[in-house]
């Protein structure tokens, strides 16, 4: 059986139209507030980069050349001069910077300034040290927002060299767990944080050797992690019944994984196309207009990255008008 999703897609083209604001290229990340009433419901750096992520995405990127400039405008001027830096304050300054960077990339535009902040770390011994530093076992889904970044955002802004890169790499070669194929050797199983906090890290080093087109050290170990804890339901019932980010942390890790050995190929699919099939009906069963995951334009385009993996995944399966496209497949950084 195969599935026709394009009344998911235009429910998300719908969402993200609803969060545009006067100003061409401008979105607000949320139209609601939340309980604490701490939102920011102008112009966000989320809103406006997820907005052109989701629309490239879905096949209805800008065409026009004036509202394409005028997306560049809106996320360039997003930037802090003095630092280099984008700054939201529900993610590390670090995530924000390659989210933004890599938005840009969309449209072959790079920020207006230096990131001046990071380049401290664009030195063979900066970016060592820098992995080195991170808290692998107690906080390793945050901190890869920062060892991922890093990577996106130097890269992205031409920042460093390939021997930069080469270290980068090494590091995480060095540093991959046996067990599990995940990152940091040692740490995965080792009593600090939840095992799908260890997965979802691994997915943002995950895509950046995807980008270089770096090897895996342990491939089938992914995979017979990631079966294991679909199977072990490690996230409690949630897992595909939520809008954001899990969902395409685990799709990715398979299927990318996948591509770089045969162990339990048939199995994988298998278990893709039923997490597919379910993941769809729940989809279909929220109200967009009451959802607040919806309500999130950056949850919502975790989700469309989901389905755009799941597509090119299974081919013939999941059928839309356009093709899905994976910003990932691109350009580092989600």
């Amino acid at each position: 059986m195969n599935h026709n999703i394009d009344d998911i897609i235009q429910k998300i083209s719908k969402v993200v139209a609803a969060h545009q604001l006067e100003k061409d290229g401008t979105y607000a990340r949320w139209r609601w507030q939340n309980v604490e009433q701490n939102r920011e419901l102008g112009i966000n750096e989320y809103g406006c980069a997820d907005a052109v992520n989701i629309l490239y995405t879905i096949g209805e990127f800008p065409k026009d050349l004036k509202l394409r400039q005028s997306c560049i405008n809106a996320l360039q001027g997003l930037q802090n001069q003095e630092t280099g830096l984008f700054v939201e304050k529900t993610h590390h300054p670090i995530h924000t910077t390659a989210h933004c960077i890599a938005a840009l990339e969309l449209f072959d535009a790079k920020p207006l300034y230096p990131i001046k902040e990071l380049l401290q770390y664009a030195n063979n011994t900066g970016i060592w040290n820098f992995l080195e530093s991170l808290d692998w076992k107690n906080n390793p889904w945050n901190e890869s927002h920062k060892g991922a970044g890093i990577f996106a955002a130097l890269v992205l802004s031409d920042s460093v060299d390939k021997s930069w890169m080469d270290t980068y790499f090494e590091w995480l070669w060095e540093n991959a767990d046996p067990e599990t194929g995940f990152w940091k050797k040692d740490m995965v199983n080792g009593g600090g944080a939840p095992k799908f906090h260890h997965l979802a890290s691994s997915f943002h080093y995950l895509f950046n050797h995807e980008y270089v087109r770096r090897p895996l050290r342990y491939p089938e170990k992914v995979i017979d992690t990631c079966i294991d804890m679909y199977q072990a339901d490690d996230m409690n019932g949630q897992f595909g019944r939520l809008i954001g980010f899990a969902e395409i942390d685990w799709v990715y890790c398979i299927t990318r994984a996948s591509r770089q050995t045969p162990h339990r190929f048939d199995e994988c699919r298998r278990i893709l196309q039923s997490f597919a099939t379910d993941f769809f009906d729940y989809l279909r069963s929220l109200d967009t207009d009451k959802d607040d995951g919806f309500n999130d334009l950056h949850a919502l385009f975790g989700t469309v990255c989901a389905l755009a993996e799941l597509q090119q995944a299974l081919p013939g399966f999941i059928q839309t008008k356009k093709p899905l496209r994976l910003v990932l497949d691109r350009r580092p950084f989600i």
